[in-house]
């Protein structure tokens, strides 16, 4: 449900996520990997739902429901990730230490990056947060052309980093 303030911009408000029914506790997010669901458009979808293996999706009857996030439930699988066709899921690791932490987004672009390549990191407005290091690229015959990719970056940019930039 997009509110004025989205929908004049575009992208979501820091408070729109925060009231998000896909969005975990930053206490969970602090255990380990979870999905982060950023889903807040009425639209009839649930990839997310019926590709969850650990029920922790869960849209409902009525498949314009916003998707809710059961993050005790969350087998940080990996599935939804690539699964959603808007690209509106992401799996946030907190739990690093040294103040760092992961996301792992869904990436369609070519060239992928490699492994160990330093890249830009990017807000949902694509605006430029900092370097971020790729620590891992996957895509396999079952995830069709979607990518994913796995940056590490500081922990303050765990919910804020969405897109990354490759440098040339």
């Amino acid at each position: 449900m997009l509110t004025a303030s989205s929908a004049t911009t575009g992208y979501l408000s820091e408070d729109e996520l925060k009231n998000s029914p896909g969005i975990p506790s930053e206490s969970r997010r602090r255990k380990g990997p979870v999905a982060v669901i950023e889903c807040l458009e009425d639209i009839p979808c649930n990839p997310c739902e019926s590709s969850c293996k650990a029920g922790a999706i869960v849209v409902g009857n009525d498949i314009t429901n916003l998707p809710h996030l059961d993050g005790e439930k969350c087998i940080a699988c990996q599935t939804c990730v690539y699964i959603c066709p808007g690209q509106a899921i992401f799996m946030v690791d907190e739990s690093l230490a040294d103040d760092k932490a992961t996301i792992m987004m869904p990436y369609e672009y070519r060239p992928l990056p490699e492994k160990g390549d330093i890249v830009t990191a990017l807000d949902r407005s694509g605006r430029e947060l900092g370097d971020a290091i790729v620590i891992a690229v996957r895509q396999t015959k079952r995830m069709d052309q979607t990518a994913t990719v796995t940056i590490e970056v500081v922990k303050d940019w765990s919910m804020q980093a969405r897109a990354i930039r490759i440098k040339s």
